[in-house]
């Protein structure tokens, strides 16, 4: 498996501290082409796509997926960890909490979220999601948030929508219904065209406000800031701790 470890971020994750060597490269794929930086974290190769683009100028229902995933997979990563912005579903969630996702429903539509649509070569083909999120990288995180000190929730379920809008108090009643601990707008299909093309990934998910109709305020971008800010640095520290096993 490659040494070289694949981050995908969403909002408010544009850069990554510490990366040195870095370099952004356009990657042209048979789905459309891919912006990534390449770099070297702690000494270890990293291929970072942030999804929204550098000035957030992409907005997720516009994300092309199948092209980040396949230019990753093109880039040789042999791991790939994702970080999600969600809202909490789980009222026991609090802005700024971490949670490693385990499952994910999926409420988006619209999207190009599979490789296998029968126009390729490889045809149509059905791919086994019982385990969507990879063991070994989330053992990977879990251990670095243990050897730090930062809790790490477990057992998330993601709920994806397509956004660019918040979810309906109604939405996210019907989210809690199929198990949803959080909420997001770009977890899916990214998760799904991951296991499709056979790259190892899991994602660990910060919370930055309640989901609506689970508190009396109205979701804000200041607050929503204000929670990345509090987990920006733990999020970055888990991973960083954990690309050593990850690129073993």
């Amino acid at each position: 498996m490659s040494k070289t470890v694949g981050i995908i971020a969403g909002t408010g994750f544009y850069d990554i501290p510490g990366l040195t060597d870095k370099e952004w490269k356009e990657v042209t794929t048979v789905y459309g082409t891919a912006k990534v930086m390449t770099g070297n974290w702690n000494g270890i190769s990293v291929v970072f796509l942030t999804r929204h683009g550098a000035k957030h100028t992409i907005p997720p229902h516009m994300i092309n997926f199948r092209a980040n995933i396949r230019a990753l997979k093109d880039s040789g990563v042999g791991r790939v960890v994702a970080i999600s912005v969600v809202g909490g579903v789980d009222t026991s969630l609090k802005p700024g909490d971490l949670t490693l996702i385990d499952d994910f429903v999926d409420f988006t539509s619209g999207r190009e979220h599979t490789f296998f649509d029968g126009s390729g070569p490889e045809g149509v083909q059905h791919v086994d999601v019982t385990y969507p999120y990879d063991r070994t990288i989330q053992a990977a995180l879990r251990e670095s948030a243990s050897r730090q000190g930062i809790p790490l929730r477990e057992k998330g379920i993601y709920a994806g929508f397509n956004g660019p809008r918040f979810e309906t108090p109604a939405e996210i009643r019907f989210a809690a219904l199929a198990g949803a601990t959080v909420v997001g707008m770009t977890g899916c299909p990214e998760v799904s065209l991951a296991r499709e093309a056979g790259i190892p990934y899991a994602t660990i998910a910060l919370i930055v406000n309640p989901a609506a109709g689970l508190s009396e305020k109205e979701i804000t971008v200041d607050d929503i800031n204000a929670a990345l800010d509090l987990g920006r640095e733990k999020t970055l520290s888990i991973i960083a701790g954990a690309l050593p096993a990850l690129s073993s």
